[in-house]
C-alpha cells in the first residue's frame, strides 16, 4: 500500500509539473526556442497595456521599434513612399497543426508616433521548413483617424479579427504637431518614447484584439510577431501579445512542438516544488525498498 502511494506522489508530482508549464505562457520570460530579432520580452500590467481576457499567465510577450534593426519587415513599401526603417521580430517555436485546428491569440498595438509617420505591426504564420508564408494573420498601422487594422497599403489580414475594425485609443493625448507632446501613451517597452509622449494625431493603442485563424493544412508551422517605424527611427511603436494557442493547447506545449526544426530539444522545466515533491517521493520509494530487503 506505501509503495503505491509513492508511485502516486510521484506521478503527482509529474502531472503537476506539466499543469505549470501549460499555465505560465510568459511568466518565466520568452518560452525557450522563441527566436526575437532586435528588441522582444515580457511584462506585467504596465501603462496602457493591462493584461488580456482571459490570460495563459501574469505576463504578456511584446516586441518594440525601440533598440530594433533594420531590415525586418516582409512588406515592401510603394516605391513613391518612405521605407521602414528599424523594428523587431519574435518568432515562435516549430509547433504542428492539424488541418481545422484553430489557432489563437491577443495583441494589443502601442504607438507614440503619429501623423505621417505610419509605423505598423503584424502577425504571419509561416511554414516552419522553409520559412515561407502560410498566411497573414494581421497588420496594424498608425493613423491619424479612423480603423487602423488592417494596415493601410498592407496585405489583407486572412485570419477573423473581433473586433474586426479598431480606431486608435488616444484617451485624450494632445500632441503637438511638429514638436511632439507630454501626454501620450505610456508604456515601458516603447523606450525614450514610453514616458507617456506622443508626437502627433494617432498615438495611442487599440487595446487588445482577438486573433482567430482555422488551420488548412495539416503540418508544421511557426508564428512571427513583428513591428517596424516608417520613414524614421525618432519616436517608437510596439506590441503586446498573448494566449497564443492552437486549438486551445499552447503552442510551446510538449504536445505540439516539432523539435526536428528547432535548435534545441526543449522540456519545459519542472517548478521547485514540484522538484521537491518528486524528489521526497523518489527517496521514500528508495527508502521502502531498502528496508525491505533488510527484513528479507
Amino acid at each position: 500500500m506505501l509503495k503505491q502511494t509513492l508511485i502516486a506522489v510521484a506521478i503527482g508530482a509529474l502531472a503537476l509539473s506539466a499543469q505549470s508549464a501549460m499555465a505560465q505562457q510568459f511568466n518565466g520570460g520568452l518560452p525557450a526556442a522563441w527566436t526575437c530579432v532586435g528588441s522582444c520580452g515580457t511584462s506585467g500590467a504596465d501603462g496602457v497595456v493591462i493584461l488580456p481576457p482571459n490570460p495563459l499567465s501574469n505576463q504578456y510577450g511584446w516586441v518594440s521599434t525601440s533598440q530594433g534593426v533594420t531590415g525586418v519587415s516582409p512588406f515592401n513599401p510603394p516605391a513613391s513612399e518612405a521605407g521602414n526603417t528599424n523594428g523587431s521580430t519574435l518568432t515562435s517555436n516549430a509547433f504542428h497543426a492539424n488541418a481545422g485546428d484553430q489557432l489563437d491569440f491577443y495583441f494589443n498595438y502601442v504607438t507614440s508616433d503619429g501623423g505621417t509617420f505610419t509605423d505598423y505591426g503584424w502577425s504571419r504564420l509561416l511554414n516552419a521548413g522553409d520559412s515561407s508564408l502560410a498566411a497573414i494573420l494581421f497588420t496594424a498601422r498608425t493613423e491619424p483617424s479612423g480603423s487602423i487594422i488592417p494596415g493601410q497599403d498592407l496585405p489583407a489580414p486572412n485570419a477573423t479579427l473581433a473586433p474586426s475594425g479598431v480606431p486608435i485609443i488616444d484617451a485624450g493625448y494632445s500632441p503637438l504637431v511638429g514638436g511632439g507632446s507630454d501626454t501620450g501613451p505610456n508604456w515601458t517597452p516603447l523606450g525614450s518614447g514610453g514616458d507617456g509622449k506622443c508626437w502627433d494625431a494617432g498615438c495611442g493603442y487599440t487595446g487588445w484584439v482577438l486573433a482567430s485563424y482555422t488551420i488548412a493544412t495539416a503540418g508544421a508551422y511557426r508564428l512571427e510577431f513583428g513591428v517596424t517605424n516608417w520613414d524614421d527611427q525618432a519616436w517608437d511603436s510596439g506590441m503586446a501579445f498573448d494566449g497564443v494557442t492552437i486549438a486551445g493547447v499552447q503552442v510551446d506545449d510538449d504536445t505540439r512542438r516539432e523539435p526536428e526544426y528547432d535548435d534545441d530539444n526543449y522540456a519545459p522545466v519542472p517548478e521547485p516544488e514540484t522538484y521537491a515533491m518528486l524528489l521526497a517521493g523518489l527517496g521514500l520509494l528508495g527508502f521502502t525498498a531498502r528496508h525491505r530487503k533488510q527484513s528479507v
